[in-house]
């Protein structure tokens, strides 16, 4: 195949929540957040191999998640029947991040999926257009075509681009899948935290501090009421830093000025939990694909 006709190592980055705020809740049950969302070097990468006849599948197996229910596929379809597209594809998707963590690991794979086959069909969809057809896969999918770290509001669909310093992290995942939707639904979630604004972020640099405890993670304590693994993990890496957990979990982190750092951490790490040492990206890889700067 040509590089016409393919797409190989497509990087699906994950992403960190510096902090995460629950500032209300609309009428129709969706919860009302504000975030700092950081790409990370850690990530999934999928390939993508075109064909004419219009099929898509995948050569990829997920745990657990039929074909038709998996983000990359249905991304695919999504943008097919979006653009009348009579090519297909075959997909693979080399998964490393795990599910349940609070990586964005699902959305990222669903935005690189568009962002490449929007290359490959030579559909030529704005990056804006792309954002908006992400939104009906996920809250989070709009961020990662968006491509860039950002302050995050509503129901994650409004974004400003946020400068973030260069640093190290390390991850923990203490092997717990949280499901999204129970943390959300939980009566002890706090709602009513009071809402920021982007210039109050102290440089991001803050968000990471121990003395800086405005920056917090509202879904944390929830999830570590129901999920004892997480505070455990928290504890542990908390000795090296101010350790929280991303998203609505499970995967907990630290951040560090420079590397080495970092490995120093990373060599400690009990062998009973999985752990990357990972770095904050200034932008998604595939933004040089938008057509908008």
């Amino acid at each position: 195949m040509s590089e016409h006709e393919q797409l190989l190592n497509c990087p699906a980055p994950a992403k960190l929540n510096l902090f995460l705020h629950v500032i209300g809740r609309r009428a129709d049950g969706y919860h009302l957040l504000q975030s700092a969302f950081q790409l990370i070097t850690l990530g999934d990468t999928i390939d993508f191999y075109r064909n004419d006849d219009g099929r898509i599948h995948r050569s990829h197996t997920l745990a657990d998640v039929p074909e038709d229910q998996d983000l990359v596929v249905r991304a695919a379809a999504l943008l097919q029947a979006h653009c009348n597209c009579n090519y297909g594809v075959r997909v693979h998707l080399h998964k490393r991040l795990p599910t349940g963590a609070g990586l964005g690991g699902g959305s990222s794979d669903a935005a690189t999926t568009l962002l490449a086959l929007n290359r490959l069909w030579n559909c030529g969809l704005s990056r804006s257009e792309l954002m908006q057809l992400g939104l009906g896969l996920g809250a989070d999918v709009p961020f990662f075509i968006f491509g860039q770290n950002a302050f995050v509001e509503g129901i994650g669909e409004r974004m400003q681009a946020l400068a973030t310093p260069s640093k190290w992290f390390i991850l923990i995942w203490p092997d717990v899948h949280v499901p999204t939707p129970r943390i959300f639904s939980a009566q002890e979630l706090t709602r009513d935290t009071k809402p920021v604004r982007i210039t109050d972020f102290p440089d991001a640099h803050n968000a990471s501090n121990a003395n800086n405890l405005e920056w917090k993670n509202d879904l944390q304590a929830v999830a570590c009421a129901w999920y004892p693994q997480i505070q455990t993990a928290i504890h542990w890496l908390g000795q090296f830093g101010e350790a929280r957990m991303t998203g609505s979990g499970s995967c907990v982190f630290c951040a560090f000025d420079d590397e080495n750092s970092a490995n120093e951490v990373l060599k400690q790490v009990p062998n009973t939990w999985s752990a990357w040492k990972t770095q904050a990206l200034e932008q998604h890889p595939l933004l040089k694909w938008s057509d908008e700067e």
